[in-house]
């Protein structure tokens, strides 16, 4: 197929390369800004569903965060850190 594209293009080498240029970057545009968003809602990439009984703990904690302390380890207002002791 790609041999006869290649035949059927008007010129010497260098035409023919850059009609194939062309021809690449519109089959791209064509896919990227009509086919892909047409097709986008009939892929089931976003249907997402979580259910109750997935054996997952419905507490709402995170296993191996029970014991975390409730205030961060660093300062939230300032980008200075703590000096530290000098060796």
């Amino acid at each position: 197929m790609y041999a006869w594209i290649w035949r059927k293009f008007p010129g010497g080498a260098w035409s023919k390369l850059t009609f194939s240029l062309v021809l690449i970057s519109a089959v791209g545009a064509l896919l990227w800004y009509v086919i892909f968003p047409w097709a986008t809602p009939l892929l089931p990439f976003d249907d997402v569903q979580v259910e109750a009984g997935t054996g997952q703990d419905a507490g709402g904690t995170i296993p191996g965060d029970e014991g975390a302390p409730d205030e961060l380890p660093y300062s939230t207002t300032s980008n200075q850190p703590k000096p530290s002791p000098s060796r």
